[in-house]
């Protein structure tokens, strides 16, 4: 890290100094400020220095430099810190804490935005909708909280008049889930600064913070374009949070009652008080949506229950009525600013979290509270604020020097003790039991009767003069800077703090009269009615006497303190270089006494001294074992101690740590960084073999399964192959016995591996039933099966069901008259002709345009005799039938002379339809022994026609009247 920057900005590291002293600190400290150096480390902890002035160190590049890094890789810088807690955090899945102290106008507030700027930018690599949605909530609360929480003072232009500790909540992979924000004590703060007139005006507000009694002292006589920005700033963060227009609405109506209160005057009239002015009242009603009488009575009066339960109406004095008015214009203001916490509290809370399903939820938190104050009138608000510091300091020295030194000691390790000063006597000055001034404070408020100031004043000097770190003028006369009766004094680490006694008790009891939380809880205002639950309470009702304001405030400081001592702490210590927010004075004297407070003088002796890292051999061991050949995978040695000394001499480390009972400790961050480099070089390596490993395991159970579901997929398949088998024989077992040889059987669907299969055996099965037929029959079959081909089930009776006589005219029962004379023409027409046989024969009468005649209609292998008409049967082209029960067939011819006959019925059967038989006999006869068929269609009007060996075509029909059935067969 000293390589990193040169010489002349000085050493960036106050452990590298040559000599630990006050003058080498301060004058390396000047350096750095000088040359704009504002951030040097003590080991891990930042020493920032408020440079007044805007700085270019905070952009993206500086945050890819810083991301990922160690804390002595790059020049010292809040995001160094940022991103050591975030990996601690994720490496060691360990709760951390980032504690930024300092005085007020240290620049606390500013270093809490940047960390929280640096942790928003390094996480979620992937852009994850849900993640973005909770970074940008937790961004954008600091806005609000600022806005609402934070005020001008004489020391600082924007000091935090509360303290704000948020959580945020990481998933395992680091990328945050939720927060919690947790808020301490709130004083008075800036009110509507940068508002528009329109929005002013509504609210009955004037845009001059000098004209309200709450915001005139060290107001502005104008606004500025910045504090406009801001005010666009606040309100579109308040919607990116969440809160509804009405809520916002209402958040200005408070906001602008608060003021108005404040300028609420009373006057004595006789023996009452009445409010000056009766137009503010209205105002304030019409702001809290309640009754302006209601609004009056609980300004002038308090109801109150006597011991017999009745209840009575007290006027109030104009001073308790003045007092009233200021209690629950702070109560209005502390009741919202709580109620916006709970709200943005409501919005970041980590929901539906499942350790088992979402992994460890870790935890970084952030705290930023006021730094120690120490005005010209110090009064209770500071006497707390400095309290809480104590605490912080208490908590630094307990973990950074007794801890670190005490740990020393039990681990055995040699040790020169190191004096520091310890300021739990001043802690238990404020907060011990019975003794403290706490107790004093609380014992004074509940004591009953009349208790003033001075009186409790005489109570703590009773009890704390022998307190070295307490004195009063009474106690010391002759210190003239104490007024008698008034002021007291306590030797804070960070110097001495007179305070004023005026005001402690009223402001520890902190009474708000009952009668203006009743107020706002009959508000017609749901968010109003919301923050004040206990106004439901009625008068009569018995309440526990509440706590004072500073046991409340002391609880939370302790439960604050609790809370960042289980978490693994990171410190900026942030120092106000001079008074006038000069960003080139350095102020010497001033500088030297926070250093001197804040103890980093002996933070710089404690980490020279001591060692920078410390972890349990076994935890030490897990992480690094695998950078030694000797302990990975594992060890074989007798002690985890004896494999981390095999580790450290491996890498030659051996003068830079020291062995103690139960942990290992290194001096340098240099060796840690050594090894976090090796582990980051090997874990690529480890994660290759291990996934090649396990993709070899995934492969071989992969290949297991895979071999099983073949084997189980063919016992299967030969299972259904064997059922299918079963079930055929089982249905076909007795089908020669059955009359039409098992054609009524359905044959069982075949699994697909015996498709074809199946399609073969129903083919042969086929054949042995044909094989059955008489020869002298295979003609009529096979006629019959052309013609169900060629009609497609477009003709319905086509006489399947009946024997095929063919030759009917020589058929005796159907033609009895003419049988003999058709049987002496035939033969003289064979020997004449030479044909084999008659194809079929039957009466027709022709049809023609004028007439019609009876004909003979003879039709064998080489002739169609139509008599008196002759055709050969290359002159036919095809024939027509129709698709209804009419016996009409048409004869195409290749001279285009077509012939149209109507086929006539014999005796034989007077309603037989012969014209299928015809068809079927000539395509039978044609496929067989005339010609080879080159295309066969039916034509259905459609108008689609199979031309003679071409493609299909669109063709309009011959017949429009009819719908025909046409069979062309080409020689």
């Amino acid at each position: 890290m000293a390589e990193l920057e040169g010489l002349e900005f000085g050493k960036s590291d106050f452990v590298l100094l040559d000599e630990v002293n006050m003058e080498q600190f301060m004058e390396n400290l000047k350096l750095r400020f000088e040359k704009a150096r504002i951030y040097t480390f003590i080991g891990e902890v930042v020493v920032s220095v408020n440079p007044y002035k805007q700085m270019d160190i905070y952009g993206k590049e500086a945050i890819d430099a810083y991301r990922g890094r160690e804390l002595y890789e790059n020049p010292p810088h809040l995001y160094a810190v940022a991103d050591a807690a975030y990996k601690a955090m994720k490496r060691r899945a360990k709760d951390t804490c980032i504690v930024i102290s300092g005085e007020s106008g240290a620049g606390k507030t500013e270093a809490s935005k940047y960390i929280m700027q640096y942790i928003a930018a390094i996480t979620n690599p992937s852009q994850r909708a849900e993640v973005e949605s909770v970074k940008n909530v937790l961004l954008k609360s600091n806005c609000v909280l600022e806005a609402f929480g934070n005020a001008k003072t004489n020391r600082n232009d924007n000091s935090s008049r509360f303290g704000k500790y948020m959580d945020i909540n990481f998933n395992f992979n680091g990328d945050p889930t939720g927060g919690h924000i947790n808020n301490y004590l709130l004083e008075k703060v800036r009110i509507l600064r940068g508002g528009s007139e329109e929005m002013l005006g509504s609210l009955h507000l004037q845009n001059d913070p000098v004209n309200y009694v709450y915001t005139r002292e060290g107001a502005a006589s104008t606004t500025s374009n910045n504090d406009r920005s801001n005010h666009r700033a606040v309100l579109s963060a308040l919607q990116v949070i969440g809160f509804s227009e009405e809520e916002i609405d209402s958040i200005y109506r408070i906001l602008g009652t608060i003021l108005i209160l404040g300028n609420l005057q009373f006057e004595t009239d006789s023996e009452s008080v009445q409010v000056v002015g009766s137009e503010a009242v209205s105002h304030i009603a019409g702001l809290t949506t309640t009754e302006p009488d209601n609004v009056t009575k609980s300004l002038l009066y308090r109801t109150v229950a006597t011991g017999g339960g009745e209840v009575i109406e007290k006027g109030h004095t104009e001073k308790e009525a003045c007092f009233g008015r200021d209690a629950f214009a702070k109560a209005l203001y502390e009741r919202l600013f709580c109620w916006i916490v709970a709200r943005i509290n409501a919005v970041i809370e980590v929901k539906d979290y499942n350790p088992v399903l979402h992994g460890k939820n870790t935890v970084i938190g952030v705290l930023d509270i006021y730094g120690f104050e120490i005005f010209d009138n110090n009064s209770f608000e500071q006497f707390c604020i400095n309290y809480c510091n104590e605490k912080l300091q208490q908590l630094f020295i307990e973990l950074i020097l007794r801890q670190e030194q005490d740990e020393y000691q039990r681990e055995g390790i040699t040790w020169q003790h190191i004096d520091y000063f310890n300021n739990q006597i001043i802690v238990d000055l404020v907060e011990q039991p019975h003794k403290g001034i706490i107790s004093v404070l609380d014992e004074a408020c509940l004591t009953v009767g009349k208790v003033t100031d001075t009186i409790c004043l005489e109570s703590m000097d009773a009890k704390l003069r022998q307190h070295p770190h307490y004195t009063s003028r009474k106690l010391t006369p002759s210190d003239k800077t104490m007024e008698f009766h008034r002021d007291f004094r306590i030797r804070h680490y960070a110097g001495d703090v007179t305070y004023s006694v005026e005001g402690f008790l009223d402001k520890n009891k902190d009474p708000l009269f009952q009668d203006f939380k009743r107020l706002m809880y009959n508000s017609s205002n749901p968010v109003l009615k919301e923050m004040w639950p206990d106004g439901q309470l009625s008068i009569t009702e018995v309440t526990k006497r509440p706590l004072t304001a500073a046991t409340l405030f002391k609880n939370s400081i302790v439960a604050l303190v609790d809370k960042l001592g289980c978490k693994e702490p990171y410190y900026v210590r942030c120092i106000k270089p001079n008074e006038m927010k000069s960003p080139v004075l350095f102020d010497d004297a001033r500088c030297q006494h926070q250093v001197a407070y804040l103890g980093l003088l002996e933070n710089v002796r404690v980490r020279r001294a001591g060692f920078a890292y410390r972890q349990p051999y076994a935890r030490f061991l897990q992480r690094y074992k695998m950078t030694c050949e000797y302990t990975w995978p594992n060890h074989l040695m007798e002690t985890d101690r004896e494999a981390v000394e095999a580790i450290v001499t491996q890498h030659g480390f051996q003068d830079d740590v020291a062995y103690g009972h139960t942990k290992l400790f290194v001096r340098t961050p240099r060796s840690l960084f050594t090894l976090e480099q090796e582990r980051a070089a090997l874990i690529p390596i480890l994660v290759l073999f291990l996934q090649k490993v396990w993709r070899g395991a995934l492969a071989r159970m992969r290949c297991q399964r895979m071999r099983a579901i073949y084997a189980i997929m063919g016992c299967y398949k030969r299972y259904k192959v064997k059922a299918h088998f079963w079930e055929v024989e089982r249905r076909f077992t007795n089908v020669r016995n059955m009359a039409d040889y098992g054609k009524s059987v359905e044959w069982p669907t075949p699994p697909a591996a015996l498709a074809q299969f199946d399609s073969i055996t129903q083919q042969w099965r086929a054949r042995q039933i044909v094989k059955n037929i008489p020869p002298s029959d295979m003609g009529e079959v096979r006629a019959k099966v052309a013609a169900l081909g060629a009609l497609s089930g477009e003709r319905k009776d086509w006489g399947c069901g009946r024997p095929w006589e063919r030759d009917y005219l020589s058929n005796v029962r159907d033609c009895p008259q003419t049988s003999s004379n058709f049987i002496r023409i035939s033969k003289e027409l064979r020997n004449k002709d030479q044909y084999n046989q008659v194809l079929f024969s039957g009466f027709c009468r022709k049809v023609g345009r004028h007439d019609s005649t009876e004909n003979l209609f003879v039709c064998v292998c080489v002739w169609v005799y139509l008599t008196p008409l002759c055709l050969s049967i290359p002159q036919m082209t095809g024939l027509s039938i129709t698709a209804g029960v009419d016996q009409m067939v048409a004869l195409h011819t290749s001279s285009q002379d077509d012939v149209l006959l109507y086929i006539q019925r014999g005796e034989l059967c007077p309603n037989q339809d012969r014209i299928g038989e015809l068809l079927g006999t000539l395509i039978d006869h044609f496929t067989r022994s005339v010609a080879t068929v080159r295309g066969c269609w039916v034509e259905t009007g459609i108008g689609f026609r199979l031309q003679r060996g071409a493609e299909l075509k669109q063709a309009k029909p011959n017949f429009t009247e009819l719908a025909w059935l046409s069979i062309n067969c080409s020689q």
